[in-house]
């Protein structure tokens, strides 16, 4: 098994994800793919270009029926009769051809009439990145993060494209802001989303220490989250450490909805790691003797 490698999401299009409704909150691409809710925006394949896409339209029967469906919705739209549901899949078809151009034109009026559907304004970012224009993107981050500080799924492509331009400490010092406004006095729902991408970034910004102390204070903050012991089980692992990787992993299963059972995510990920499957809680007697024997071990 392959394991996910939280430390480099490298420059995977956004747009499939972004495309449905509505945006997963989970940061951890790696949380997702490991534990089954797959659907995070951070997992978005990379789409076909355009040059592809009109190639596979020449000889594929079903590109050809996509491009025939975008020509009637563009008419449609031409004759101000496309209704919403319309020019969502005419946005659609556009992205999944390739038509990045054609999908900006279409999206930026759309996300100016709705400035509260951040996610359009989000898909439109991204669109901008995906065209090599990083200052554009970053502009329509800004007006999403104006009216909503602590949106984490702008945090996390603001994040991604200062870190291509390596403004990691930029980056840091905005998702700490954020993490801390959304903390405090009472966790709000966004909160584990920012901390778990702040101990993400602490990680490419080899904080080590700093990213393990944020991945077990989420723990602490949300005792029924499987993600943040998955998240450091997958550091330790990255780092070599097995056995702290197998004991963090062990702690998530804890968190299962049912600890009784196994967890056949949790144990595939484990074996992957070479490691024996993780053990039942019911066996958690049978860890107590190792410890008081290193314990009560004589010189």
């Amino acid at each position: 098994m392959e394991s996910p490698n939280p430390g480099h999401p490298g420059r995977r299009s956004l747009l499939p994800a972004l495309l449905k409704s509505p945006l997963s909150s989970a940061l951890l691409a790696l949380a997702l793919v490991l534990t089954g809710l797959a659907g995070g925006w951070w997992i978005g394949q990379r789409q076909a270009s355009g040059a592809a896409a009109s190639g596979a339209t020449r000889s594929d029967p079903k590109q050809a029926g996509l491009q025939q469906e975008l020509t009637q919705l563009r008419r449609r739209q031409e004759r101000n009769e496309a209704s919403d549901a319309d020019r969502q899949r005419l946005l659609e078809l556009l992205v999944a051809l390739g038509r990045r151009a054609e999908a900006m034109e279409l999206l930026e009026p759309m996300a100016d009439r709705e400035p509260d559907r951040w996610s359009l304004r989000l898909m439109l970012a991204e669109l901008r990145r995906d065209q090599g224009d990083r200052l554009g993107a970053e502009r329509e981050l800004r007006q999403i993060l104006s009216r909503q500080p602590t949106q984490p799924e702008a945090l996390q492509l603001m994040t991604l494209l200062q870190l291509e331009q390596n403004r990691g400490a930029e980056a840091e010092r905005q998702v700490k802001a954020a993490y801390a406004a959304s903390s405090k006095p009472e966790p709000k729902p966004e909160a584990l989303d920012l901390g778990l991408l702040l101990a993400d970034l602490q990680q490419k910004r080899k904080q080590t220490a700093q990213a393990e102390a944020t991945y077990q204070q989420l723990a602490a903050s949300f005792p029924e989250d499987q993600r943040p012991l998955i998240g450091l089980a997958l550091m330790r692992q990255e780092r070599g450490n097995l056995k702290g990787a197998q004991e963090a992993l062990a702690q998530a299963r804890l968190r299962s909805k049912n600890p009784e059972k196994p967890d056949p995510r949790l144990d595939r990920l484990a074996a992957g790691w070479g490691m024996k499957a993780l053990r039942a809680p019911s066996a958690k007697p049978q860890e107590s003797p190792p410890q008081e024997a290193t314990g009560s071990q004589n010189p």
